[in-house]
């Protein structure tokens, strides 16, 4: 299976080279996916279709965001993770999402796009609205512990 999500990968960068992308251009979408599983508030693993009969399982880190890491550094920053990814599970729980300004993410291997469900129009503006998540500009991220942890 991973030399599979490796090929469709590929074959996605080259599609998009096909047509004159750059490595921070975006795919408009929106673009039909399954919910395989919540990894953490801020990153989900999808099954999306691609072409006719064609998908694709991948990461997606939803854009604009930055929710607590489930390994942080302190108590209140895991306990904060585990909030933040029950409740996007519980926007997520129609298993449909709908992935919108798709683009490939510094790290390789995921894509941040902005996700709606049948249950938010916006999960990373939910997930913000709940005090969730905060607003993440892709600079350095803050601390999520107090200032006597961590």
């Amino acid at each position: 299976m991973p030399r599979v999500r490796i090929v469709l990968l590929s074959w996605l960068i080259v599609l998009g080279a096909s047509f004159g992308a750059e490595a921070r251009d975006v795919i408009a979408g929106p673009v039909a996916a399954e919910v395989v599983r919540v990894v953490d508030g801020d990153t989900l693993i999808v099954r999306a279709r691609i072409w006719i009969g064609q998908t694709v399982e991948v990461h997606v880190r939803l854009a604009g965001i930055d929710a607590p890491e489930i390994k942080g550094k302190c108590a209140e920053e895991r306990a904060s993770a585990e909030r933040a990814r029950a409740y996007l599970a519980a926007l997520t729980r129609s298993g449909r999402v709908r992935l919108t300004g798709i683009s490939s993410d510094k790290y390789g291997g995921r894509v941040i796009a902005h996700v709606a469900s049948d249950e938010a129009p916006d999960l990373g503006a939910a997930l913000s609205a709940r005090g969730l998540a905060r607003v993440y500009d892709g600079r350095k991220r803050g601390g999520w512990c107090g200032h006597n942890e961590g």
